[in-house]
């Protein structure tokens, strides 16, 4: 009979799909206007980068396959986004965009690997210190969202920050924190842990963002334009 750790690492594979699928509708969008307007790469460069590593960090790890097959779809969809995005993107944020994905998604996923797999002979200390980079990388992926904090600020309103994304990553924190705490895995239980919390932060903001354009909206339509009968 399979343990408590596999039911609840299928639940976390269920809502990472789900993480993974939720920008659908708004690629869609994308697509549709043929412009990727205001919004940014970044979350979905930072989620190219982390599962990546972590389908790597699954494959090398024993007993930690639900971690890799679940990250080696979001590689596969988070590839599709970014072509996406590089596509429809406006010539001025062209050559930002590259440079971000070369970096990110290319040059440091490399120099990871090849740097573990040279500088360490020992399978465990790889796994170990592979563990430790995608720990880092997978609070960049759940801080990621945050990137359109200015712009909801700026503006007052919600539209160009994501919310099922930032809904996703909420649960998806939640259920790895407590699969990683039944494993004893600090390298999933930590980044997992403060992607909670910063999940949490970004609903917030979204919340009191939304609750702000709506009242705006409602002031708007209650504003009645000075009658110069009675001036």
């Amino acid at each position: 009979m399979a343990d408590l750790s596999f039911y609840v690492g299928v639940i976390g594979n269920v809502i990472s799909l789900l993480v993974f699928l939720s920008p659908v509708e708004t690629f869609w969008g994308i697509v549709r206007r043929r412009s990727t307007e205001e919004y940014e790469c970044l979350p979905y460069i930072c989620t190219l980068m982390s599962s990546s590593l972590w389908t790597y960090y699954g494959i090398m790890t024993p007993g930690e396959y639900l971690v890799s097959t679940v990250n080696g779809f979001g590689a596969l969809a988070e590839s599709i986004y970014v072509l996406i995005f590089l596509f429809f993107v406006p010539k001025s944020r062209f050559s930002k965009t590259v440079v971000m994905v070369l970096a990110l998604n290319v040059i440091f996923p490399a120099i990871a690997i090849v740097g573990t797999r040279t500088a360490f002979g020992d399978a465990k200390t790889r796994s170990n210190s592979m563990g430790f980079i995608c720990a880092t990388l997978n609070i960049s992926m759940y801080g990621s969202p945050l990137s359109a904090i200015r712009t909801v600020v700026t503006t007052r309103s919600v539209q160009f920050m994501p919310f099922w994304l930032s809904f996703f990553l909420f649960l998806n924190g939640a259920i790895w924190g407590v699969y990683a705490f039944i494993l004893h895995d600090v390298f999933l239980l930590v980044p997992n842990g403060i992607g909670f919390l910063l999940g949490s932060m970004q609903l917030l903001i979204y919340a009191y963002y939304r609750n702000a354009s709506l009242n705006i909206e409602d002031e708007e339509e209650c504003f009645i334009p000075n009658n110069p009968l009675l001036a």
